[in-house]
């Protein structure tokens, strides 16, 4: 948008005399660059349509002449945004993408009531949506093989009695159990690996519950069991990570003596080489320690320094030491990253690389109005903009990062996770087409 010209009126020069001030005037001539300081010359002269070859000599030979107007300015002025950044100034113009990107999306967010589980519910709707006609039990039957058989009846939960993941069952078991009191009869399969199991791209439309998928698959999204139990075992959580409940205080706690202003302004990773997606960011931890602090830890499958990108292993770091650091990077694993929503209790900036595979509560946060987006492929340049734009906008950025931990904090509560799995298993019991026969080869699973 441009500006109306304030001050006085363009005074008259033809290249001739300009050249006289330069060689046998300077008060003169400085005079000429006190004006177009002011009045920011290259933009100015343009705008008043100046004699071309005027314009060179002022905006190219006069001294001082390249400076620019202010990066900050006062919330009164024309000039000024929200962010109290001058619209005009050279800042604004290389980082305005990214501030657009930011405003647009934050103008267009709808937010959720933080009751009854509203904001996750759309994802049991579109996630049943495949099974509208009904679910038969042929379609069980074919399922099996892709997980485990659980059954409620009469209120009580039962199982086949081999679990390939006995604390992932746990962890699974320990939601259900709290609401089995609640629900019909039912029977389900679940699947407690990694990897979603129902591929779009053939095999038949069957019922399988998995924690997490991308838009391949048609498994129907659970919460995880490590809200409660059955994470990845590292030698700082040898159990597993597991019960949200807990890290939800003590990584608040540690952000409480981190806020925003006191943080370490650069990037923070720490985990094992599952993908070559995390090696830009370590590499350029190498090259700019100041910006960026990322290593490679051991993980199961460490054979070599190869591994590590021929480094020694780094130390392992727990979730709330994470709380220094202003930004913090996530990346997936083999599927969705454990990690993603114990990084934005920080308070911190989260940058989330890639949006193909997602948890039951990702689908309503949304890149940059809860965090910033990145690209698996990024490049080491291009992570080092988002960076430096970070940086250079904190009031702006801060206030993505406070939004992340708003979302997570009044939206992924434990209250909300049992929510979830209520309206998913209500749900999904009103699409069986059969009356769901006790299985005496299945265990039943006691209240703990």
């Amino acid at each position: 948008m441009s500006r109306r010209h304030r001050g006085s009126p363009m005074p008259s020069f033809s290249v001739a005399s300009v050249d006289a001030s330069l060689t046998t005037h300077n008060s003169q001539a400085e005079l000429v660059v006190g004006f177009y300081r002011q009045q920011k010359c290259v933009a100015k002269c343009l705008r008043m349509r100046v004699d071309v070859a005027v314009f060179l000599i002022l905006c190219q030979q006069l001294p001082g002449s390249e400076e620019v107007e202010p990066e900050t300015c006062s919330q009164k002025s024309s000039e000024c945004n929200q962010w109290h950044t001058n619209k005009y100034s050279e800042a604004s113009n290389k980082w305005g993408p990214y501030i657009n990107k930011i405003e647009e999306a934050v103008s267009s967010y709808k937010s959720c009531e933080p009751e009854k589980c509203n904001c996750h519910y759309p994802l049991i709707k579109k996630d049943l949506a495949v099974f509208q006609d009904g679910i038969s039990k042929q379609s069980i039957q074919a399922a099996r093989e892709r997980g485990t058989l659980y059954q409620i009846i009469d209120h009580k939960l039962y199982r086949e009695e081999e679990c390939a993941f006995p604390s992932r069952c746990n962890g699974i078991e320990h939601f259900i159990l709290k609401i089995v009191d609640q629900l019909p009869d039912l029977e389900m399969v679940v699947n407690s690996r990694d990897w979603p199991q129902v591929n779009t791209r053939f095999g038949q439309k069957i019922p399988v519950f998995s924690f997490s998928k991308t838009k391949e698959f048609l498994d129907i999204t659970y919460p995880a069991w490590t809200f409660w139990e059955g994470g990845p075992a590292i030698s700082l959580y040898p159990t597993g990570l597991g019960r949200w409940d807990q890290h939800r205080k003590s990584i608040q706690t540690m952000a409480q003596q981190w806020p925003w202003h006191s943080k370490l302004p650069k990037a923070f990773f720490r985990g094992s080489r599952t993908s070559s997606e995390r090696d830009s960011l370590v590499y350029l931890s190498r090259e700019q320690p100041d910006l960026v602090d990322a290593a490679y830890t051991k993980n199961q499958a460490y054979k070599s320094e190869a591994d590590t990108l021929y480094a020694p292993p780094a130390a392992e770091i727990s979730l709330e030491e994470h709380c220094k650091y202003k930004y913090l990077f996530n990346f997936r694993g083999v599927a969705a990253s454990f990690r993603y929503k114990h990084l934005f209790l920080c308070g911190s900036l989260v940058f989330h690389v890639g949006d193909e595979w997602i948890e039951f509560f990702y689908p309503k946060m949304k890149p940059w109005v809860h965090y910033i987006p990145v690209q698996p492929k990024t490049s080491k340049d291009e992570i080092r903009e988002l960076l430096e734009f970070s940086q250079a906008n904190d009031e702006l950025v801060s206030q993505v990062a406070e939004r992340g931990y708003q979302f997570i904090r009044d939206h992924l509560r434990m209250k909300d996770v049992v929510c979830y799995w209520r309206r998913l298993l209500r749900s999904y019991a009103e699409l069986l087409q059969y009356d769901v026969q006790r299985n005496s080869q299945l265990i039943e699973i006691p209240k703990k």
